[in-house]
């Protein structure tokens, strides 16, 4: 197995260190401080500026059509999560563009994509109900169509539209024929929010996180702004989750991103070296709790697609109490360490896109070929 580092270029080296000068002016301790205090993971200012510096076209489009290379493209990502970047919508907003360049109507796509990459517009998702939990399909939004056919009326409201305060749109999973079995009524929209009708309440998660729980009440939706065919929105909707899942097909070049949220895993190993340089080393529980943290930090890191996200979420999981309780009492409160944040955050990670349980039984029956799970209660045994 060859474990040799890629030799940059000159060009790529002049890269890395543009990239890092623009995001250490632009990502600021205050900026930092900020979005911790928010919870919103986002920065307007911050995201003004990636667009307006090409960055955000870049991350977007494939090599062929002006993309980063392979090379820059890991760069980018090991750099923006490196500078303790406001980021993580980002990844939504490119996820639902992608669906919409792949779906959308002609209209739609120059509606939306100029501002998306220039980072005026922002997309979030309209996927779990207040009672659906993890399964998407199941579905209670309605939308009608209108008799004339040219728009939609819909009703429903939907949890965790996280970054919706920030976003211009939400791609809305909608029923569109309740009748019909759960996968073939749905229907895809990339709905405005400031349509009249849309209401946006903020919900605060335990970790200090910003989300929100959003409802639509007889909300017209123009026909154009529908993605994919009536009724064949799980073909849309799956292309969408295969992305946030991290199921997408990679080349064999080595340089993708290895699984998602390891932006997440970045600001672990950022703390473990800062509390670490720290720590009493000398104190053997101590330096043992930190090498396993590494180790576990390391096999997380080197974990692929799916199989990643657990990983990196289970160890984010098991990792912070050690080192909340290696900084002590003062660990409690909001420190230059980071420790108290990313044990907040470990919460969360292991939810979004989908709880820790979700993966692992998709692992289990797609990865490892085992049966569906059972949840009914065990028959009675006789006496």
């Amino acid at each position: 197995m060859d474990f040799s580092e890629v030799e940059l270029s000159e060009e790529d080296r002049a890269f890395q260190a543009e990239l890092r000068a623009f995001l250490r002016s632009l990502v600021t301790e205050d900026v930092i401080r900020r979005d911790r205090e928010t919870g919103d993971n986002f920065d307007e200012d911050v995201h003004l500026a990636l667009g307006a510096a090409g960055y955000l076209e870049c991350d977007f489009l494939p090599e062929e059509e002006g993309g980063f290379s392979p090379v820059r493209r890991r760069i980018w990502e090991l750099e923006i999560g490196r500078a303790q970047t406001p980021w993580f919508h980002w990844g939504t907003t490119a996820m639902v563009a992608c669906a919409v360049k792949q779906f959308g109507s002609q209209d739609l796509r120059d509606e939306v994509f100029a501002k998306v990459l220039s980072g005026h517009y922002r997309l979030c998702l309209g996927y779990t109900e207040p009672d659906g939990g993890s399964d998407v399909a199941t579905c209670r939004t309605r939308a009608v169509r209108e008799a004339d056919g040219s728009s939609w009326v819909v009703n429903g409201s939907k949890m965790f539209t996280s970054n919706a305060h920030h976003a211009q749109y939400v791609f809305l999973i909608t029923n569109t024929d309740p009748a019909a079995a759960k996968h073939q009524s749905l229907t895809m929209f990339l709905v405005p929010l400031d349509s009249p009708g849309v209401e946006i309440q903020p919900i605060r998660t335990v970790d200090g996180d910003r989300t929100n729980i959003t409802f639509y009440s007889d909300v017209r939706v123009d026909d154009r702004y529908r993605v994919g065919a009536v009724n064949g929105g799980w073909a849309v909707l799956r292309e969408a989750l295969n992305a946030e899942h991290g199921t997408v097909e990679r080349d064999n070049s080595g340089l993708h991103k290895i699984a998602v949220m390891t932006e997440h895993a970045l600001l672990l190993a950022g703390a473990v070296d800062r509390v670490a340089a720290e720590a009493r080393i000398e104190d053997e529980s101590v330096g043992f709790r930190l090498g396993r943290a590494i180790a576990r930090l390391e096999a997380a890191l080197s974990t692929p697609q799916m199989f990643g996200r657990v990983a990196i979420a289970q160890t984010l999981r098991e990792v912070t109490p050690d080192l909340m309780d290696i900084c002590g009492a003062g660990s409690a409160v909001p420190d230059g360490l980071g420790a108290e944040y990313l044990f907040r955050l470990a919460g969360p990670t292991g939810i979004y896109g989908g709880t820790l349980e979700v993966f692992r039984n998709m692992i289990a029956q797609h990865a490892l070929g085992l049966g569906r799970p059972q949840y009914a209660p065990p028959a009675a045994q006789r006496t």
